[in-house]
């Protein structure tokens, strides 16, 4: 799955000046409450078709092999620009709980409604990571903290912000409205490739 398709990469000098921002973070009590603590309470959850699931809390992941990229988040609404992304491979996580050879998804959740899925070709993807930081800075609020999924590949929803938790799965019938994305229902597409 390594020999994908790579999105561009940018230098540092290509960075935009200004960061827009989509939308305003979760209100739910659960997220209200991690982001009143510094987030020293949150935990990540993997699990599904998974051997070994577990609960990742913000210091393990970034005790982890870190990754930076500088690309460009296209988002069908205006809100693209070039960062700078750290974080840890997607794919190191999921080696990490054993996905079961059963699968073929990768669900994503945040505090609030807008979950998305990916399939494993791109949630393997060397460029799609879990990102705490953005432009040499820790991920801010707005931005999706304490972490976000980053996928270079695809349309910024499917970069999903707040994330709670992933679930890895054989299908995607059971979960939502069975679409893969509570995006369908606005008239997005699954794929998002750019």
């Amino acid at each position: 799955m390594s020999h994908h398709s790579l999105a561009r990469e940018f230098n540092r000098s290509e960075v935009s000046k200004v960061v827009p921002v989509s939308g305003n973070p979760p209100e739910t009590e659960p997220y209200q409450r991690l982001r009143a603590g510094g987030f020293a309470d949150w935990r990540l959850a993997v699990g599904g078709l998974v051997a070994r699931p577990y609960a990742f809390s913000l210091a393990e992941l970034k005790r982890m092999p870190v990754r930076s990229q500088i690309t460009h988040q296209a988002c069908e609404e205006g809100w693209s620009f070039i960062a700078e992304w750290t974080g840890v491979p997607l794919s190191y996580v999921l080696n990490l709980v054993g996905v079961s050879p059963k699968a073929k998804y990768v669900a994503s959740f945040p505090y609030d409604e807008a979950w998305d899925s990916l399939d494993l070709a791109d949630a393997f993807h060397p460029q799609t990571f879990l990102a705490y930081g953005l432009n040499g800075e820790d991920l801010p609020t707005h931005h999706g903290a304490p972490i976000r999924l980053r996928v270079a590949r695809q349309l910024g929803y499917k970069s999903v912000k707040y994330l709670s938790h992933i679930t890895v799965t054989d299908n995607l019938k059971n979960i939502g409205t069975g679409k893969g994305s509570s995006e369908l229902d606005y008239g997005y597409s699954w794929y998002a490739g750019i």
